[in-house]
């Protein structure tokens, strides 16, 4: 064999080695990501169904790949059993038509208790027993009610949360004719009771969504926050149509808002937001009130009371209630859009460009 050739093959053998040495090193070092990828792409669950007239959505991290389904819509026919006004022998319907309740499921104790808080916190503003005024301006179960002959202001004696008592065991009515609704209230507690089962199985990231109220719990498939939208205020936009976006960090966020759930009677806008003070419908210029708390129950109830305040009264209370952060839509003068947001919670916003 020829020097030439011996050297040749050696040199050749040389960078082959060197070859195989770089690809096995850069495999080693990129291995451990591809199999977390991998992991987390297979471990992801979604799920989806139908539950208080509208949809949920529920996405989890789970290696396992169980499937909750069946327990989840299980537990919401329970909840649904408890706060629906729309099922006649619901606890709470029960409790409507008589004078007095024994609980027997626990969703109830935990959401007047719930609401009690808020009231207080917002000086009635959230108020559950607003409910003959919401079925009365049509936006309750028996669909639009009102007439000439209707007394407003008599209506406004059953009105007010200190007209009901309650203890760990019995719901009762202190006046005669008292109407109580949680529909305000009452998704933001069903997507923590699908929260807390979901953390019972040992997970412990996921996002549930029941009919636009969320709660997120660690991260999503990327390892990432998981990021919801908030909608543009505008009646003829559609769910894609997002205004601005949110990264969650363990929290639960509603969002309530005038520009879609309302009629027009006699060229008036009447909005499904009843002031509990005055029991007419609210007339200002907040758009849509998005509320961040640690539970989604709290959020959705300061959600709703923002939105009977207005603007200015919501930022005051904001600033005043370190437990939550929000983030406002508003109109001014021009038409044009304002917003306001928390400071802790600016970090975590981001705008859609149009």
């Amino acid at each position: 064999m020829r020097p030439n050739t011996r050297k040749n093959i050696i040199y050749s053998l040389v960078l082959l080695l060197l070859v195989l040495v770089v690809y096995t090193w850069r495999n080693r070092e990129k291995s451990p990501e591809i199999t977390l990828e991998e992991a987390a792409q297979t471990g992801k669950v979604t799920l989806s169904g139908q539950t208080m007239g509208t949809t949920y959505t529920v996405t989890y991290l789970d290696i396992e790949n169980r499937d909750f389904k069946k327990s989840i819509d299980s537990l919401l026919v329970v909840f649904n059993q408890s706060l629906s006004t729309y099922i006649p022998d619901s606890e709470l319907s029960r409790f409507n038509q008589g004078d007095s309740l024994n609980f027997q499921l626990p969703f109830l104790p935990q959401v007047l208790k719930a609401s009690k808080d808020v009231y207080q916190k917002t000086e009635g503003a959230f108020d559950p027993t607003v409910g003959p005024l919401v079925n009365v301006w049509g936006f309750g179960p028996g669909g639009p009610q009102l007439k000439d002959s209707v007394d407003i202001q008599n209506m406004l004696r059953m009105v007010g949360f200190d007209k009901i008592d309650f203890d760990a065991k019995q719901l009762r009515k202190k006046v005669p004719g008292v109407y109580l609704d949680f529909s305000a209230i009452a998704k933001g507690q069903g997507v923590d009771v699908v929260a807390r089962f979901l953390s019972s199985k040992g997970l412990s990231d996921y996002l549930v969504e029941i009919g636009g109220e969320l709660v997120a719990r660690g991260v999503n498939e990327k390892g990432e926050l998981w990021k919801v939208g908030v909608n543009r205020p505008e009646e003829e936009s559609n769910a894609s149509e997002l205004y601005s976006i949110i990264a969650l960090n363990n929290k639960g966020m509603a969002t309530s808002g005038n520009y879609r759930n309302f009629y027009v009677q006699d060229s008036i806008k009447i909005s499904h937001t009843i002031d509990p003070k005055t029991g007419y419908p609210v007339r200002h210029n907040l758009l849509s009130a998005t509320v961040l708390a640690n539970d989604c129950m709290t959020a959705d109830a300061y959600a709703t009371a923002m939105m009977v305040m207005g603007t200015e009264r919501a930022i005051a209370l904001s600033e005043g209630i370190k437990e939550i952060e929000v983030f406002l839509i508003y109109s001014n003068p021009d038409g044009s859009y304002g917003t306001y947001a928390s400071e802790s919670l600016k970090p975590y916003l981001s705008f859609v460009q149009e």
